[in-house]
Protein backbone atom coordinates (compact mmCIF):
# COMPACT_ATOMS: atom_id res chain seq x y z
CA UNK A 1 0.00 0.00 0.00
CA UNK A 2 2.90 2.37 0.53
CA UNK A 3 4.60 1.79 -2.35
CA UNK A 4 0.95 2.80 -4.15
CA UNK A 5 0.82 6.10 -1.94
CA UNK A 6 4.22 7.69 -2.09
CA UNK A 7 4.20 8.70 -5.67
CA UNK A 8 0.48 9.60 -5.07
CA UNK A 9 1.77 11.90 -2.46
CA UNK A 10 4.48 13.53 -4.36
CA UNK A 11 2.17 13.93 -7.35
CA UNK A 12 0.16 15.77 -5.02
CA UNK A 13 2.66 17.85 -3.49
CA UNK A 14 3.88 18.50 -6.56
CA UNK A 15 0.67 19.84 -7.87
CA UNK A 16 -0.28 22.16 -4.95
CA UNK A 17 3.57 23.54 -5.01
CA UNK A 18 3.03 24.32 -8.56
CA UNK A 19 -0.48 26.07 -7.49
CA UNK A 20 0.91 27.65 -4.80
CA UNK A 21 4.07 29.07 -7.17
CA UNK A 22 1.94 30.02 -9.80
CA UNK A 23 -0.09 32.12 -7.36
CA UNK A 24 2.95 33.54 -5.61
CA UNK A 25 4.09 34.62 -8.68
CA UNK A 26 1.03 36.85 -8.92
CA UNK A 27 1.03 37.31 -4.94
CA UNK A 28 4.53 38.45 -4.61
CA UNK A 29 4.49 41.61 -7.09
CA UNK A 30 0.69 42.59 -5.31
CA UNK A 31 2.17 42.34 -2.16
CA UNK A 32 4.81 44.68 -2.92
CA UNK A 33 2.87 47.05 -4.60
CA UNK A 34 0.69 47.56 -1.86
CA UNK A 35 3.89 47.83 0.77
CA UNK A 36 5.34 50.37 -1.80
CA UNK A 37 1.93 52.56 -1.81
CA UNK A 38 0.12 52.29 0.63
CA UNK A 39 1.82 53.24 3.77
CA UNK A 40 0.06 51.64 7.32
CA UNK A 41 2.78 52.37 9.61
CA UNK A 42 0.87 52.72 12.75
CA UNK A 43 -0.54 48.93 11.54
CA UNK A 44 2.58 47.73 10.62
CA UNK A 45 4.29 48.65 14.03
CA UNK A 46 1.30 47.41 16.01
CA UNK A 47 1.67 44.20 14.05
CA UNK A 48 5.38 43.43 14.82
CA UNK A 49 5.24 44.47 18.35
CA UNK A 50 2.96 41.40 18.84
CA UNK A 51 4.26 38.45 21.40
CA UNK A 52 4.65 35.14 19.40
CA UNK A 53 1.44 33.13 20.24
CA UNK A 54 -0.34 36.84 19.29
CA UNK A 55 1.55 36.75 15.92
CA UNK A 56 0.49 33.66 15.08
CA UNK A 57 -3.42 33.86 15.66
CA UNK A 58 -2.96 37.09 13.30
CA UNK A 59 -1.53 34.92 10.86
CA UNK A 60 -4.19 32.12 10.91
CA UNK A 61 -6.75 35.11 10.77
CA UNK A 62 -6.70 35.03 6.56
CA UNK A 63 -6.33 31.88 6.33
CA UNK A 64 -9.37 30.92 8.80
CA UNK A 65 -11.32 33.76 6.78
CA UNK A 66 -10.74 33.26 3.44
CA UNK A 67 -10.68 29.06 2.95
CA UNK A 68 -14.11 29.09 2.82
CA UNK A 69 -13.80 30.43 -0.46
CA UNK A 70 -12.59 27.35 -2.32
CA UNK A 71 -15.81 25.20 -1.67
CA UNK A 72 -17.88 28.13 -2.82
CA UNK A 73 -15.98 28.31 -5.84
CA UNK A 74 -16.53 24.79 -6.02
CA UNK A 75 -20.24 25.20 -5.80
CA UNK A 76 -20.52 28.06 -8.51
CA UNK A 77 -18.11 25.87 -10.59
CA UNK A 78 -20.49 23.02 -10.34
CA UNK A 79 -23.77 24.62 -10.43
CA UNK A 80 -22.61 25.57 -14.25
CA UNK A 81 -21.33 28.98 -12.85
CA UNK A 82 -17.32 28.11 -13.83
CA UNK A 83 -16.76 31.51 -14.40
CA UNK A 84 -17.75 33.29 -11.64
CA UNK A 85 -16.41 29.92 -9.53
CA UNK A 86 -13.05 30.74 -11.24
CA UNK A 87 -12.59 34.32 -10.10
CA UNK A 88 -14.16 33.83 -6.95
CA UNK A 89 -11.51 31.37 -6.27
CA UNK A 90 -8.77 33.09 -7.72
CA UNK A 91 -9.39 36.13 -5.91
CA UNK A 92 -9.95 34.50 -2.91
CA UNK A 93 -6.51 32.62 -3.09
CA UNK A 94 -4.60 35.85 -3.99
CA UNK A 95 -5.93 37.62 -1.06
CA UNK A 96 -5.07 35.16 0.85
CA UNK A 97 -1.46 34.49 -0.12
CA UNK A 98 -1.15 38.26 -0.61
CA UNK A 99 -2.60 38.96 3.47
CA UNK A 100 -0.58 36.21 4.69
CA UNK A 101 2.59 36.69 2.85
CA UNK A 102 2.46 40.13 4.36
CA UNK A 103 1.84 39.05 7.80
CA UNK A 104 4.47 36.23 7.87
CA UNK A 105 7.21 39.04 6.29
CA UNK A 106 6.15 41.40 9.33
CA UNK A 107 6.13 38.48 11.91
CA UNK A 108 8.67 35.76 10.82
CA UNK A 109 11.28 36.30 13.34
CA UNK A 110 8.08 36.21 16.30
CA UNK A 111 6.63 32.95 14.79
CA UNK A 112 9.91 31.18 14.33
CA UNK A 113 9.80 31.66 18.40
CA UNK A 114 7.15 29.06 18.68
CA UNK A 115 8.92 25.32 18.50
CA UNK A 116 6.05 24.08 16.53
CA UNK A 117 6.06 26.32 13.92
CA UNK A 118 9.50 26.47 13.54
CA UNK A 119 9.72 22.78 13.00
CA UNK A 120 6.72 23.11 10.70
CA UNK A 121 8.19 25.47 8.61
CA UNK A 122 11.36 23.86 8.74
CA UNK A 123 9.85 20.72 7.37
CA UNK A 124 8.28 22.85 4.87
CA UNK A 125 11.43 24.40 3.49
CA UNK A 126 13.31 20.79 3.24
CA UNK A 127 9.86 19.89 0.96
CA UNK A 128 10.43 22.83 -1.07
CA UNK A 129 13.85 22.15 -1.79
CA UNK A 130 13.53 19.15 -2.64
CA UNK A 131 10.68 19.61 -5.25
CA UNK A 132 12.82 22.22 -6.64
CA UNK A 133 15.79 19.45 -7.01
CA UNK A 134 13.46 17.11 -8.92
CA UNK A 135 13.71 16.71 -13.00
CA UNK A 136 9.89 17.07 -13.13
CA UNK A 137 10.61 21.01 -10.83
CA UNK A 138 13.27 21.83 -13.60
CA UNK A 139 11.14 20.53 -16.72
CA UNK A 140 8.26 22.69 -15.71
CA UNK A 141 10.59 25.32 -14.82
CA UNK A 142 11.72 25.16 -18.75
CA UNK A 143 8.71 24.62 -19.99
CA UNK A 144 7.26 27.68 -18.00
CA UNK A 145 10.18 29.96 -19.33
CA UNK A 146 9.34 29.35 -22.71
CA UNK A 147 5.82 30.10 -22.47
CA UNK A 148 6.92 33.38 -20.53
CA UNK A 149 9.87 34.43 -23.71
CA UNK A 150 6.58 33.84 -26.29
CA UNK A 151 4.28 35.76 -24.56
CA UNK A 152 6.80 38.35 -23.96
CA UNK A 153 7.57 38.10 -27.96
CA UNK A 154 3.77 37.96 -28.90
CA UNK A 155 3.57 41.17 -26.63
CA UNK A 156 6.35 43.39 -27.81
CA UNK A 157 4.96 42.32 -31.60
CA UNK A 158 1.62 43.62 -30.40
CA UNK A 159 2.81 46.52 -29.15
CA UNK A 160 4.89 47.74 -32.01
CA UNK A 161 1.89 47.11 -34.40
CA UNK A 162 -0.33 49.07 -32.36
CA UNK A 163 2.89 51.48 -32.10
CA UNK A 164 3.02 51.59 -36.22
CA UNK A 165 -0.29 51.90 -36.75
CA UNK A 166 -1.27 54.84 -34.21
CA UNK A 167 2.04 56.37 -36.14
CA UNK A 168 0.85 55.97 -39.54
CA UNK A 169 -2.36 57.43 -39.31
CA UNK A 170 -0.55 61.19 -37.32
Amino acid sequence: MKRILQPVTYILAAIYFLIDAVFMTVARPISRWIERHFVFERLRTWIRSLPPYASLALFSVPVIILEPVKPVAAYLAATGQVVSGAVTFIVGELLKLVLVERLFHLTREKLMRIPAFAWAYGRFAELKAWLLETEAWRAIRAVSRAVKDSAARARARLVNGFSRLATSRD
